[in-house]
């Protein structure tokens, strides 16, 4: 009995394995069909259809962006300087003043008076100078005659000393009631913008009241805050000349060109930031206290760089490339290094900008496949847009 079970159970496995063997051959006869493009076939596998774009040599400015608000460079908050009645209002709200322009007129009356005061005792006091001067000029002939003592002479010389000091005293007595009635004219300290006006005629005003403001608008700052690790490149295009700063309104604002003017003593380390400033030229008013604006800095500009799309590139463990069309049409993979990137665009090097740079159908390819050209042209790398590349924050290299 157990020798008939185990001569069934050879018989299954050489079943099974005759099986095997006539399944494996038809496989590989399948496989080794001709037409059927498998890897061993004699069909081989078919070229990738590929976009590429000629690299471009341009000048790329390296840009920090940030989100900044105007200020302006001076606000004065104008109060009279003494206690009066408004006798007169010379500007509207919003009216653009020179500087030393009347604004506002006090009631300078009793001013006036106290001036003419002072004055008249002055000329007093300069003919009582007078009439000693003379007095003492005949004691001394009469001294040298001996018909006056010389006590006397020098009685009158006190006199007219102290008379000489009492003139001067009281002259600077009207210098100072003229100062005091200067205060009853209020003028514009400065060329600017004036603004809201709650002050009427016939209003009482004191020190502590305030008139109105004036605000200066050209030349006009924008501060903003730049990351601390942008700090070294900044000072560095600092020091070796005028920063260029660009601020913009709104998406679709006119970008208006400043110069970098202030960078702050000391990094915030809450925020992790450095705020800077940045000042306009600004006569058409275009820049508003208070305006919230899109600014870029230019730390530094890449001569004749090499510029290809950003979409170009693959970064992998073995590093970053690009795919380029060598010999035969056959991919090549070229080691790049990213300098710079600019919206869809990034400055590179290891290109020598005479290649073809595969931008589409790169994610098929391996070193040595063959690639056709989607409708045989090559696009350029930079259209119109790279010419005044501008960067997008977060896109530097």
């Amino acid at each position: 009995m157990k020798k008939k079970n185990a001569g069934f159970i050879v018989g299954i496995v050489a079943v099974a394995v005759a099986g095997a063997w006539y399944l494996n051959k038809g496989d590989g006869a399948h496989a080794e069909g001709p037409g059927k493009g498998g890897p061993g076939g004699k069909g081989g596998m078919p070229p990738t259809t590929v976009n590429v774009v000629a690299p471009q040599r341009q000048d790329v400015g390296v840009e920090l962006s940030a989100n900044g608000t105007v200020t302006p460079v001076r606000t004065v908050d104008l109060h009279p300087q003494t206690t009066a009645t408004i006798r007169q209002v010379h500007i509207r709200e919003g009216q653009f003043v020179k500087e030393g322009q009347v604004l506002f007129s006090l009631d300078d009356r009793a001013d006036r008076a106290n001036v003419a005061r002072a004055e008249a005792q002055v000329a007093q006091n300069r003919a009582t100078l007078a009439d000693l001067e003379r007095q003492y000029k005949r004691s001394q002939e009469l001294a040298s005659q001996n018909f006056l003592s010389q006590s006397a002479v020098d009685s009158l010389k006190s006199q007219v000393e102290a008379a000489r000091a009492l003139v001067q005293s009281n002259a600077a007595a009207v210098r100072a009631s003229q100062v005091s009635a200067s205060y009853t004219t209020i003028r514009a300290p400065m060329s600017g913008r004036v603004g809201a006006i709650d002050i009427h005629p016939g209003a009482l005003v004191q020190p502590t009241t305030s008139l109105t403001s004036i605000t200066q608008l050209d030349p006009i700052d924008v501060s903003f805050n730049l990351p601390e690790s942008s700090l070294g490149s900044v000072l560095a295009a600092q020091r070796a000349g005028k920063v260029a700063v660009q601020a913009s309104v709104g998406a679709e604002g006119k970008p208006v060109t400043g110069e970098l003017k202030f960078v702050d003593n000391a990094v915030d380390p809450a925020a992790g930031t450095i705020r800077v400033k940045a000042q306009f030229g600004n006569p058409d008013a275009s820049l508003w206290p208070g305006q919230y604006v899109t600014t870029k800095v230019t730390v530094q500009t890449i001569r004749d760089a090499v510029v290809i799309p950003q979409n170009a590139i693959i970064t992998s463990t073995n590093g970053t490339f690009v795919y380029v069309v060598g010999e035969g049409n056959a991919a090549r993979q070229v080691k790049v290094a990213r300098l710079h990137g600019f919206g869809e665009y990034a400055a590179v090097t290891g290109l020598s900008g005479n290649e073809q740079v595969i931008t589409e159908g790169k994610q098929n390819l391996r070193p040595g496949g063959k690639v056709r050209l989607a409708g045989g042209k090559t696009d350029k790398a930079a259209g119109s847009n790279a010419a005044t590349p501008t960067e997008k924050k977060g896109d530097k290299a």
